[in-house]
């Protein structure tokens, strides 16, 4: 992937908000409504043909902005552009033909299948749906992209139900799920930690062998940075519903800037056991995404926090070429 690549991906000032239920009670000693702020503010492109990370703890809008990148959530407000076209606002068959082009590839690859249907049959019915193939034609379509994705001999698993494979079996099924539209864009949400630590690097490894080969193009979501580290071209770090920090993975990991940034990769596992505690380290829980802290987000469990921290929100700066922080002690 290179930089002169066109944008296949971008999303401005993406935003979604959830309303908080309130009781009966509530409702009638109040009429202020309260939102969990998932996504707030959040801009960021992809290239094509690139493996784009978003990286960052349970919790932090990664999933949630999946899913809005798709249309399978409403954004709250914001724009997406999908090959230089606005999909913000598609419905009906416009947003029907546009999912042939992008898919995704869910963290539970047991729950995300139906449990009464056949490997075979879901597979397929992407085909179905979208009137591409039936009888014969599908089951052939169906049989390659099982053995692409390495269930062979395809004729094995094609009648087998879900509870009949193991985990890593599955999740190669939802990865076929997701390929036999062709497609040119895949949301892959945490797509390995479902799965036996020793089953991950040959799933990394496919993956980014159906990009060479099919042309794919990632948004790739994890908790975990060494596995974006492993796959990664360029990485954006969350936080509470906003991203903090985004550059090229050899800039989040050789220079990282951001006290947060700083603080996931100190915690990465090591196999050492004399391995010093970092002072970087994250303190406390992550505060309520009902109420976020004023300014910086992250100054109530940053080990650098200053006042102007709790008073002003960062926006994000370049800081070297194509590596950008937003943390207000930056310069100075």
């Amino acid at each position: 992937m290179t930089l002169d690549q066109p944008e296949i991906l971008k999303v401005e000032h993406l935003k979604k908000y959830f309303p908080v239920e309130k009781s009966f009670l509530e409702k009638i000693m109040t009429a202020n409504r309260h939102f969990v702020k998932a996504v707030d503010d959040v801009s960021f492109s992809v290239r094509k043909g690139e493996i784009f990370t978003l990286a960052g703890e349970s919790g932090c809008g990664k999933t949630t902005t999946g899913k809005l990148v798709l249309r399978l959530a409403a954004p709250t407000g914001g724009k997406i552009f999908f090959n230089g076209e606005e999909i913000t606002t598609l419905k009906g068959e416009e947003l029907r033909t546009l999912r042939q082009k992008m898919q995704m590839i869910f963290q539970d690859p047991y729950a995300s299948f139906n449990p009464r249907m056949k490997i075979g049959e879901a597979v397929g019915h992407p085909l179905m749906v979208h009137d591409l193939a039936k009888g014969a034609e599908k089951r052939r379509k169906v049989l390659e992209v099982l053995e692409r994705v390495g269930l062979s001999p395809p004729e094995k698993f094609v009648d087998l139900f879900p509870h009949q494979m193991s985990g890593g079996q599955r999740q190669r099924a939802a990865l076929a799920r997701s390929l036999v539209l062709q497609p040119e864009f895949i949301v892959a949400d945490e797509p390995v930690s479902m799965i036996d630590v020793s089953l991950r690097t040959a799933i990394i490894d496919l993956m980014m062998n159906l990009r060479r080969d099919f042309g794919l193009t990632y948004l790739f979501i994890t908790h975990d940075l060494a596995i974006a580290k492993y796959i990664s071209d360029r990485i954006a770090i969350m936080y509470l519903g906003r991203i903090v920090e985004i550059g090229d993975r050899d800039a989040i990991f050789s220079h990282p800037i951001h006290p947060y940034t700083k603080a996931l990769l100190a915690a990465i596992p090591v196999p050492d056991p004399d391995r010093k505690r970092k002072a970087t380290e994250l303190v406390g829980d992550v505060p309520s995404a009902i109420n976020i802290p004023s300014g910086c987000r992250f100054h109530t469990r940053c080990r650098y926090s200053e006042e102007i921290c709790a008073e002003r929100e960062p926006e994000l700066v370049e800081v070297s070429r194509n590596h950008f922080v937003a943390c207000g002690l930056v310069g100075h």
